[in-house]
């Protein structure tokens, strides 16, 4: 009679060499141990999908931060810079050095947002290792 020892790899006979084990049994342990890699690798793949997630959202966080500061600094803030810079230069070069400042901000926070969701790709590097990982014990275990 043959019991389960999942530290073991499968099942084992008690006192029987593994070699002298029918087909059927061994064909049963392979899908057994098969099952239980796919459900462990698909737990590993949602914790990266996850952790990534984190990532991603933090930067599409940028980027809305950067439409916020450009809207909101827009229109706070440029009237009275131009009246500022209106008493120096004429209406329409304060109105344009204004606006190319609050521009150049809303980029520099729209790169950095661009570069944190670049780097939350590709989404399942450790689990595309393991797989392969487990693709060699596979072979080398039929």
């Amino acid at each position: 009679m043959s019991t389960h020892d999942p530290t073991n790899g499968g099942a084992q006979a008690a006192g029987i060499d593994q070699r002298d084990r029918g087909i059927g049994e061994l064909v049963k342990d392979l899908a057994s141990q098969t099952s239980t890699l796919v459900r462990q690798e698909i737990k590993l793949a949602q914790a990266e999908v996850t952790q990534k997630g984190k990532i991603a959202g933090k930067g599409a966080g940028m980027l809305a931060g950067a439409a916020v500061v450009a809207l909101l600094g827009l229109g706070a803030l440029t009237a009275f810079l131009i009246i500022v810079l209106d008493s120096f230069l004429p209406l329409w070069a304060a109105a344009l050095i204004v606006t190319l400042l609050w521009l150049a901000l809303a980029a520099v926070l729209g790169l950095a947002g661009k570069k944190a969701i670049q780097q939350a790709t590709p989404p399942v590097p450790q689990t595309v290792e393991t797989v392969k990982e487990d693709i060699q014990w596979a072979k080398t275990r039929t």
